[in-house]
């Protein structure tokens, strides 16, 4: 037996709700703001026929953790490999507990999402639209509704298959309608709140459809070359936000906010801390630009463990 907690994907997910999860982040963004978050952007290691990928980072304020996350990055296994989150007490360095599956870093994402939403959508979003049907798109959908109270939400994947079980399935987390429609244009126009979270490297809707006043999240390939975001939406965009600057500063390929765009882009702790650099009226498209804040994944994990051990 090991002398320190594990927690697997089955614990998590039979005992975490969004509302923690949602909390956990704006601790982690708190902790940003202050500048008692430690978060490099992640690091690659070559290893045989792929690479392993490390983010590391620690909260030194009132969070008291550090520590990292790895998993393998290989070619044909996709999904299928494990993901580990080790966390350490950031004041002594003891060893608090390992986390050991996708749980973790699939809630944060989530749940970084629903902090944009909250500090950057509309305040009297009805809709929530998302493109997307993966185990992405229904944490995204989790969390958000955990800090809005939307009146139903639309889903558009091209798969009927896909798109009908993920709004069965979701319908069961969260207290609303959620609908699978038939097409992209549909959910697009409806939103009030558009989340894109594919994997395509190609736009999946036309920027035309958007209206004034939406907020728009992207969290699927977001560069020059490949990007699920039409490139006009990044223009459009009044407010621009990510939660990580290092991040996107340290691809190796061009970001869709490139240029003046890239410029003007600001952190969401920021805006956390500053509101007047987000919306500042009604008409104005908000863009968030999800690429994974470092240290995030440690901060939940540190959470599960306190509530879940």
């Amino acid at each position: 037996m090991a002398g320190f907690p594990i927690l697997t994907d089955d614990a998590v997910y039979a005992q975490f709700n969004y509302e923690t999860v949602v909390d956990a982040m704006r601790d982690a963004f708190a902790e940003r703001a202050a500048g008692t978050l430690e978060a490099p952007p992640r690091w690659y290691v070559n290893a045989g026929a792929g690479e392993l990928v490390f983010t590391v980072g620690a909260a030194t304020g009132p969070t008291n953790a550090s520590g990292f996350r790895v998993y393998g990055n290989y070619p044909d296994t996709g999904d299928e490999q494990t993901q580990l989150v080790a966390v350490f007490d950031a004041t002594s360095g003891a060893f608090e507990g390992l986390l050991v599956g996708h749980a973790t870093g699939g809630l944060r994402t989530g749940g970084i999402g629903g902090v944009a939403i909250d500090a950057l959508a509309p305040a009297d979003s009805a809709t929530l639209g998302v493109l997307g049907s993966g185990f992405q798109a229904r944490t995204q959908v989790g969390a958000a509704c955990a800090v809005r109270e939307f009146e139903e939400v639309l889903v558009y994947s091209p798969t009927v298959e896909s798109r009908t079980t993920f709004a069965e399935t979701v319908g069961e987390d969260v207290d609303l309608p959620v609908r699978a429609v038939d097409d992209s244009k549909s959910v697009v126009h409806a939103a009030d709140v558009l989340v894109c979270a594919t994997n395509s490297e190609t736009p999946v809707f036309d920027p035309a459809w958007l209206e004034p006043g939406m907020h728009v999240t992207t969290i699927g390939p977001r560069f020059e070359d490949a990007h699920e975001l039409p490139l006009e939406v990044v223009d459009r965009a009044d407010v621009i936000a990510t939660d990580s600057l290092p991040q996107v500063d340290d691809y190796d390929r061009s970001y869709i906010a490139s240029g003046t765009d890239r410029e003007r882009m600001v952190e969401l702790a920021t805006v956390l801390e500053t509101p007047d650099l987000g919306r500042t009226s009604d008409d104005e498209v908000t863009l968030f630009c999800s690429v994974g804040l470092a240290g995030t994944e440690v901060v939940l994990g540190r959470r599960f463990l306190e509530e879940f051990v």
